[in-house]
């Protein structure tokens, strides 16, 4: 794997959280609000290689959602890199609805841009630049694989149906479909274990694990070494935490094995803060 590759695997842990994740409505109206500001360290076999923020803010009837991320630690000497990623919406009969999605990440004299306009989990425009070359090797991307999915920022937060307990392993048994500009592809995520976890600042407690399995659908090279790979995995695993006043869960940590190490994506802080309905706000 060469440097700029590398940069761009760090920087994708940092910005987009790995995407492990889809929202999911529940079977009652979004009421509560609730706001994140969330900073992450990536690792590989220990060493710092990339950081992250993460704001997310839910109200009665919208929501948005933005991250950042750059090359941190030695790997900057080889190739640094940034980019940012947002999504926003509106919140309906319980649902988190997208409407727009944009990312651009840059490292080195190479630059990635996709832009999505949404509606009702239909991607209606895309733009792509650079375009993705097509191939005889290449799965191709049709109308169909744009319908019935999730940005890769919405995908960010997980919603419990119900009014009781988060923190139950029905946060885990689902499984996401997910269109990121370039490729379609699912992941299925199945509950392991609950376990505790701690910040430097901000969320202590516990936390939801998830096993995450990788089906890419289209838009890929099946022959590509990393596909296969990630196919292959079976230790993914996917922490989740809450969002204080919400019933939305989002990561915490992120776990994947590569060939040099294992990739980790950590909450250094992760500061979640209810906020009032606008009828409770009216009434004080």
């Amino acid at each position: 794997m060469n440097s700029y590759r590398l940069a761009r695997r760090a920087i994708f842990l940092s910005v987009a959280v790995l995407a492990m994740s889809v929202a999911e409505a529940p079977q009652h109206a979004a009421s509560a609000q609730g706001k994140l500001d969330a900073r992450y360290v990536v690792t590989l076999s220990g060493l710092p290689i990339g950081r992250g923020a993460w704001v997310i803010d839910i109200g009665e009837d919208y929501f948005t959602a933005a991250g950042s991320g750059a090359t941190a630690g030695l790997l900057r000497v080889f190739a640094s890199g940034e980019g940012q990623s947002a999504a926003r919406g509106t919140i309906s009969g319980g649902q988190l609805v997208a409407s727009t999605y944009a990312s651009h990440i840059v490292t080195g004299d190479k630059s990635d841009e996709v832009r999505m306009a949404i509606s009702s989990g239909t991607v209606k425009e895309l733009s792509v630049n650079p375009p993705t070359v097509p191939g005889p090797d290449r799965v191709p991307l049709t109308e169909a694989h744009r319908r019935g999915v999730s940005d890769p920022m919405t995908a960010s937060l997980i919603r419990v149906p119900g009014s009781g307990d988060t923190l139950v392993p029905q946060a885990c048994q689902r499984t996401l479909s997910i269109f990121d500009g370039r490729m379609r592809y699912d992941l299925q995520l199945v509950f392991k274990r609950l376990d505790r976890v701690t910040s430097e600042r901000g969320y202590q407690g516990l936390a939801v694990v998830c096993a995450v399995h990788f089906s890419p659908i289209a838009g890929h090279v099946p022959e590509r070494y990393a596909i296969k790979y990630l196919m292959q995995l079976r230790d993914i695993e996917l922490w989740l935490a809450p969002i204080a006043g919400t019933r939305v869960m989002v990561a915490f940590r992120v776990i994947v094995p590569t060939p040099i190490g294992l990739g980790v994506m950590q909450a250094t802080q992760f500061l979640s803060v209810a906020q009032p309905s606008k009828a409770t706000a009216r009434t004080q």
